[in-house]
């Protein structure tokens, strides 16, 4: 494997859990009411330091969507996903839009999030 490039970002960021890799800051947040398998989401305008995977369709609670899912390049851990395409008209505004786990980043404060059981349990969707 060769050398890695990673972009490292200023201010308030959120980062890999395990390897503490800079994916986005704060200022880039559109929202933070999305939900997924492990509790608390978030939507980014940009994120960095990731690579994708393989696009696919997936119903989800607000309806179909094309996504890949997006993995930390300094340890190769899934981290969240990013919306290549929404069929619903009113979830337009995700397209090229990326959305990060809670349970799998560091907060600006270097804090984490735990992940709720009962959150699990109830909500399978992102959002």
């Amino acid at each position: 494997m060769g050398r890695l490039f990673l972009v490292n970002l200023e201010g308030s960021i959120y980062s890999c859990k395990h390897c503490r890799t800079h994916f986005a800051v704060a200022d880039d947040i559109i929202s933070k009411s999305f939900h997924c398998r492990h509790g608390k989401a978030y939507l980014f305008d940009r994120v960095v330091n990731v690579t994708v995977g393989e696009e696919e369709d997936r119903v989800m609670m607000t309806g179909w969507h094309t996504v890949v899912d997006i993995f930390c390049v300094g340890c190769g851990n899934l981290v969240g996903w990013k919306y290549e395409a929404a069929y619903e008209k009113s979830q337009k505004y995700k397209e090229g839009k990326f959305i990060l786990e809670r349970f799998m980043v560091l907060g600006p404060d270097g804090g984490g999030y735990h992940m709720n059981v009962e959150e699990q349990i109830l909500g399978s969707d992102e959002e």
